[in-house]
């Protein structure tokens, strides 16, 4: 089965700027990049031409060398937050989404959250944003709720308002997409609804940035989270934009040097936001590597990898239903969802599925994707699941369904 996408982008050229695709010895298929995306060459370099030229620590020196580092930096920090529409006043670098959503849980949650309140959640989180809330429950005696996934994996409104209405809601906290079913929540909507029952709005956006337009100041949340190496920039970087006059307010979640405004024997006056977040040297070269990504994304358009993605996420949901026992989680709307699915075959345990199609060149993932409610919830242990980029086309997709059918072919003997 072959197909043309509507609005395909120019996938040969694409791929060729990720010098990965050309240097391994053997041709592979990466279907992986919910995980971690490739990096384009102009992320490599920009890092190593920033350690090269520029490197310096930041915000603490007065010579040359040293401000011309704190320019790229805080240049970068710019770049970034104009990337999602945020203010680079209320852009906080963290070491990833799982550190970002733990700050507010910490440096937030533990201000405003008391016992008899409530934090609400749904059943399709990633485990960095269900964990650090339950922490804060167990510690402060409030109590953690959840927002059911229907067959469809989608979330309800309806339901949304029944538990805002219950009352004591603080926090409304949920992905943007979902990292299991692909599912793009409206959290334009969320946030409305949260702020009229007086509960703040925390969108986790580590598998929406990479692959949606996203405007944070358009979708209205408190908090809004996301990770560079989802979204072809290096690891060790991730981003939190929050809103500055509740970042104001807050005490910091790590302390030391950089953080402060001034330091007494026996007290502390913290730093201005976002500098108050940022203890210790912050990661700068990945900051320069993270503003060549977004401007690598930005001179192809969001638009167009959202248009690329779901026409190819719906060339790849037509293809997975010609595998025999194959079972897709998530929307069937491609509109619905985002470049990735989750499957099982009857039969064959999700991590067979991935070794055996790793064996032809195929990459994908298996396991609980750190999102073991949701699985009990599909009930299931485990799925494997391909996840699409830029960088993949038609022919990818061909590839893994060669694989996945030479997987049951295996198993049927």
């Amino acid at each position: 089965m072959t197909a043309t996408l509507p609005h395909p982008l120019a996938v040969g050229e694409i791929k060729a700027d990720f010098p990965i695709f050309s240097r391994q010895p053997q041709p592979f298929v990466y279907l992986d990049s919910a995980a971690t995306a490739q990096k384009p060459r102009v992320v490599l370099e920009a890092i190593g031409e920033h350690l090269a030229t520029t490197n310096a620590n930041v915000h603490r020196g007065l010579y040359p060398l040293a401000r011309a580092a704190d320019e790229a930096f805080e240049r970068a920090r710019a770049q970034i937050a104009a990337f999602t529409g945020a203010d680079p006043r209320g852009t906080v670098f963290t070491k990833n989404a799982t550190e970002a959503i733990n700050l507010i849980a910490y440096a937030w949650g533990r201000a405003e959250v008391g016992a008899g309140d409530a934090v609400l959640i749904s059943e399709l989180e990633h485990h960095a944003n269900l964990v650090p809330w339950q922490q804060l429950c167990r510690e402060k005696g409030a109590e953690l709720r959840y927002l059911k996934v229907d067959g469809e994996g989608t979330l309800s409104l309806q339901q949304l308002e029944r538990e805002l209405e219950r009352g004591r809601v603080k926090v409304v906290s949920v992905a943007h997409v979902s990292n299991v079913l692909g599912t793009i929540n409206p959290v334009a909507e969320i946030a409305q609804l949260a702020h009229q029952a007086g509960a703040i709005a925390v969108v986790d956006g580590a598998q929406a940035v990479p692959q949606l337009p996203v405007d944070v100041a358009a979708i209205g949340a408190d908090f809004y989270v996301w990770t560079g190496h989802k979204a072809v920039g290096p690891t060790g970087i991730g981003v939190l934009h929050g809103r500055v006059e509740l970042l104001e307010e807050m005490d910091p979640f790590l302390t030391g040097g950089d953080m402060i405004a001034r330091v007494g024997f026996q007290e502390t006056t913290w730093n201005e936001p976002p500098y108050r977040f940022e203890a210790g040297t912050p990661p700068i070269a990945e900051a320069v590597g993270l503003a060549a990504a977004v401007q690598y994304l930005q001179g192809i358009g969001m638009e167009r990898i959202r248009a690329h993605e779901q026409a190819l996420g719906a060339y790849l949901l037509a293809r997975l239903r010609e595998v025999p026992g194959l079972t897709v989680f998530g929307p069937a709307d491609p509109a619905a969802r985002a470049g990735l699915a989750s499957f099982t075959i009857d039969g064959i345990h999700p991590h067979d599925i991935a070794e055996l199609v790793g064996g032809e060149g195929v990459c994908i993932r298996a396991g609980h994707h750190c999102a073991q409610p949701l699985m009990a919830r599909l009930g299931v242990p485990a799925t494997a699941r391909a996840s699409l980029s830029l960088y993949n086309d038609e022919a990818d997709i061909d590839a893994l369904i060669t694989a996945l059918h030479k997987t049951v072919e295996v198993f049927s003997r």
